[in-house]
């Protein structure tokens, strides 16, 4: 008889069942979400956390990389100054939110209100079998902002969701809906602010109605040991615009999903993407992407910096159903390979079942292009800061493309002190 084993808990994976253990009365939430919590931590106990063999998770085999679970925090964690000053600032300070006024026109509530009701409860499941982001974070989470935008209302302030760190263990979800016709920019900004090893999982849901336009971005900026894991899901109506920035500056070890339907005609999602990888750092971006119905377009761009010995990985599935004849989709993923012992595993795809579309894919990996670097070095300009200004224009390209140009300003600067600081 050919009996299969189940091979023996990882240190990270019984670390998980040992913190659900002493967490799980004190995390918020009525008998309903209790019962959703055991059931998504059950599902981790019995699955384990997911390897190579999972095809969603080839690159990124979390059982080998997740080594432990960080220790209780240093304290010391605060809500830090805006990207862009007069920002509406809705921080979530290690795991807990704060009692807040929003604009004119948007309903705010503390997710922890909607735990302790219950109502809450429906939305802690997985999306899958291979979903230990939302598995964990459902089990866990603590805290975060459910905020609603009405029909019509065009933000003129800009909304930060501030998720700060300062080691141990946080688990946050933000749940956001766009009315008709409205239209918003959000940053959705994730910082470690001290050298304390830190776990943090956050799930992102948003619903983009018909004719709304949102400006969504997520900006990444955990400490050197810290482990990301973080998701977004998103659903477009018709004529919906919902244009897609992730900036991953920081971290040990980062996976960053995204998930989008485009479910209403004339709807157009854009995705930017630029990885800044340094040290040993293993960062992960994947997309699915499904358009769903006729008449509908999106462009996906991905920039990626590696330095020293850091592993990126960038997975991206557009999915084109029968009825989405007319569909327009582009995806491009492009490399700016700069150490010898860096790494970068790009695996676009393609999965169509219309037959009147027009959609490509394609990836490239590339040096600085040394005639680039002779010419502005001819010109009296040090080497590192002719490879400086290359690197800049490789990934300031795509946060160009922003409306705000005080927004513009913030992230080229965060980009240009990244380079300083790993150049």
């Amino acid at each position: 008889m050919n009996m299969q084993t189940k091979p023996p808990r990882t240190t990270a994976e019984q670390a998980i069942l040992d913190s659900f253990a002493e967490m799980v009365g004190q995390l918020p939430g009525d008998a309903k979400v209790t019962v959703a919590r055991d059931r998504l931590l059950s599902t981790v106990a019995e699955t384990g956390l997911p390897t190579r063999r999972i095809e969603s998770w080839h690159y990124t085999d979390l059982r080998n990389l997740m080594r432990g679970l960080p220790g209780n925090p240093s304290g010391g964690a605060r809500a830090i100054d805006p990207l862009v000053r007069g920002s509406a600032v809705w921080p979530v300070v290690q795991g807990r939110s704060a009692e807040l006024s929003a604009p004119e026109g948007v309903e705010l509530t503390p997710f922890i209100d909607l735990l302790v009701s219950g109502e809450a409860a429906p939305s802690l499941a997985a999306r899958g079998y291979d979903d230990l982001i939302g598995q964990l974070n459902g089990a866990f989470v603590s805290d975060g902002y459910a905020f609603s935008i009405e029909e019509a209302v065009e933000l003129d302030q800009i909304i930060e969701l501030q998720a700060v760190q300062s080691g141990g263990q946080v688990h946050n979800r933000f749940v956001a809906k766009a009315g008709a016709g409205s239209k918003a920019t959000v940053i959705e900004r994730h910082v470690g602010d001290r050298a304390d090893e830190g776990l943090s999982t956050s799930v992102t849901t948003l619903d983009v109605a018909d004719g709304a336009d949102v400006t969504w971005i997520i900006l990444q900026d955990r400490v050197l040991n810290d482990q990301h894991l973080g998701q977004l899901s998103a659903t477009l109506g018709a004529d919906a615009t919902l244009k897609l920035y992730v900036i991953n500056a920081g971290g040990k070890l980062v996976r960053q999903e995204v998930h989008v339907d485009v479910t209403g005609e004339g709807a157009h999602f854009d995705l930017r993407c630029v990885n800044l990888l340094a040290g040993d750092s293993h960062t992960d971006v994947t997309l699915t992407l499904a358009h769903t119905v006729p008449n509908t377009t999106s462009k996906e761009i991905v920039r990626n910096v590696v330095l020293d010995r850091a592993r990126g990985v960038f997975q991206g599935q557009i999915r084109v159903a029968k009825e989405a004849q007319k569909t327009d989709a582009q995806m491009a993923c492009n490399t700016l390979l700069l150490s010898d012992d860096g790494e970068f595993a790009a695996k676009p795809e393609l999965e169509i079942f219309a037959d009147d579309v027009i959609c490509a894919h394609g990836a490239t990996v590339i040096d600085i292009d040394h005639n680039h670097l002779f010419y502005l070095m001819a010109r009296g300009i040090t080497e590192k800061s002719a490879r400086a200004l290359l690197v800049n224009g490789f990934v300031d390209e795509l946060i160009d493309e922003l409306d705000s140009e005080e927004l513009i300003e913030a992230l080229e600067t965060l980009i240009e002190q990244w380079l300083v600081d790993h150049g």
